[in-house]
């Protein structure tokens, strides 16, 4: 049998170029989601997810996410969450300007946001390894650098956790002009949520 279907690419807010698959045909519509972040409202605004003023009858959903289970009750949005981190470097790096904070990033992308927000609000550069890999990304290349001598590192390391412990950062950093850095370390993660429950 042959059938012919529209594919449509949704944003899926969890990271650059991640999309959920909207599928239509003539036995019905289905939507696969892959792994999404969608903040409430969202949906309510994606052209294709509706027909004419109402939301597409969608017959099948499939849900793939790490979150889909009791434990992730809830998951403060991403907008708590900024501010939360906001205050915390805030304070932090206003202290002096060898009080430092590494953003324990244990992928390569997704953090884009907070880099973004952290750099504008802050007026502080985010140190990263590499520019390459925000080639594409052009927006956030105002708000990273490869220069060390920052106060906000997203610096990455095979061992990250062995290079912290020594009171240095992944990229080797461990003073400037002489003057011991003063590091916290900041994991941004949503699996926090599921095991710390209150």
């Amino acid at each position: 049998q042959k059938e012919d279907i529209e594919v449509t690419l949704l944003p899926a807010g969890h990271c650059p170029g991640s999309v959920m698959f909207l599928f239509e045909g003539e036995n019905g519509t289905v939507l696969y989601t892959g792994d999404f972040r969608l903040a409430k409202g969202e949906a309510a605004r994606m052209e294709f997810l509706h027909s004419g003023t109402r939301v597409k009858d969608i017959q099948s959903v499939y849900l793939d996410t790490t979150f889909c289970d009791p434990k992730f009750y809830h998951i403060p949005s991403r907008e708590e969450c900024l501010n939360g981190i906001l205050e915390l470097v805030r304070s932090w790096t206003s202290l002096t300007r060898y009080h430092v904070v590494w953003l324990n990033c244990k992928a390569a992308y997704g953090y884009e946001y907070l880099f973004i927000n952290l750099s504008e609000e802050l007026g502080i550069k985010v140190h990263v390894n590499r520019l390459d890999m925000f080639r594409n990304m052009p927006e956030i290349l105002y708000h990273v650098t490869t220069d060390r001598h920052t106060q906000i590192h997203a610096c990455r390391h095979p061992r990250d956790d062995d290079c912290f412990r020594g009171n240095r950062l992944p990229c080797g950093m461990t003073c400037q002009n002489g003057t011991p850095l003063h590091i916290i370390s900041i994991k941004p993660s949503t699996m926090w949520f599921g095991e710390r429950i209150k």
